[in-house]
């Protein structure tokens, strides 16, 4: 399923930014743009109302919807490797690539599978801004604001996630940050979510999710799509060092292993060069 409008811009945008080496730029059309005091409002009302009775009943339906949406999504989604069941049931930090509204699915039933009711992720402000039945999902779906403020990310949004690793709970993170519409390469990552990891000791658990052309078209330019999500290994912060060095260590070391998952899965060396097989699906030449 393609979400958006005007894929052929939004392309032209990932090439331009690829080639540049901008991994982190916006790249879809219409994303919404708030102002500071909007984003600190959102995260205010977030953080006072996210254990209320309404605020819970409402997490309750979208959680619903969502696992709805999971399992229509991922009727055909294989799952390659593993990682012990009690890890994941401790509380750790899940890191993937990032391309489409519906990956998180793709985690959602791979954290299903491993006993899990529910999977948190981490989600840009802006997103929360959405209006509709999107909006609602945003603000509800155990998702947790990520708003680049100081204060926020230092005393709230750290207490928010320390307090869902105690619980025992898995925390969906994308390093990569920004949404690159069907791109299959995994782009260099921020350090983030590493710190936070480093910050609580919690593991992190490394995906990759492959996308897989389908016979069956979406529509004239694309073809549909199905997911193989690679489960590549656990990484974990070194007790005996700071966390500014385990952030270093473990971000490096997660993008050397979705490196290598992406050069092994489609047997090609990771370059940015774009290409048009850089986006799954695409056929403008059909």
């Amino acid at each position: 399923m393609i979400i958006g409008e005007n894929r052929q811009a939004v392309i032209e945008n990932i090439k331009s930014a690829a080639e540049k080496g901008d991994f982190y730029k916006k790249v879809e059309l219409n994303d919404p743009v708030i102002t500071e005091e909007t984003a600190k409002a959102i995260t205010d009302k977030y953080l006072s109302s996210r254990k209320s009775l309404g605020f819970k009943f409402k997490s309750c339906l979208a959680r619903g919807i969502a696992n709805v949406g999971t399992a229509l999504v991922n009727k055909n989604t294989e799952i390659v490797g593993d990682v012990e069941p009690d890890i994941i049931r401790n509380g750790a930090i899940i890191t993937s690539n990032h391309f489409s509204p519906l990956e998180n699915t793709v985690i959602r039933h791979f954290i299903k599978k491993m006993g899990l009711k529910r999977l948190n992720i981490v989600s840009q402000v802006e997103n929360f801004a959405m209006g509709g039945g999107i909006g609602f999902l945003m603000n509800y779906a155990d998702t947790v604001p990520l708003f680049e403020d100081k204060r926020y990310l230092a005393r709230d949004f750290v207490k928010v996630l320390e307090e869902l690793i105690h619980n025992k709970e898995a925390v969906l993170i994308y390093p990569e940050q920004e949404m690159w519409f069907n791109y299959r390469k995994p782009r260099p990552l921020k350090r983030g979510a590493y710190h936070f990891a480093a910050k609580l000791n919690c593991p992190v658990i490394s995906c990759f999710v492959e996308i897989i052309d389908l016979e069956k078209r979406e529509n004239p330019e694309f073809r549909k799509v199905k997911y193989r999500l690679h489960i590549l290994d656990v990484i974990y912060p070194d007790t005996s060092k700071s966390v500014k060095e385990n952030s270093e260590e473990m971000c490096q070391k997660d993008y050397l292993l979705k490196k290598c998952a992406y050069e092994k899965i489609y047997a090609k060396p990771l370059t940015y060069d774009f290409e048009i097989s850089d986006i799954a699906g695409w056929t403008p030449n059909e």
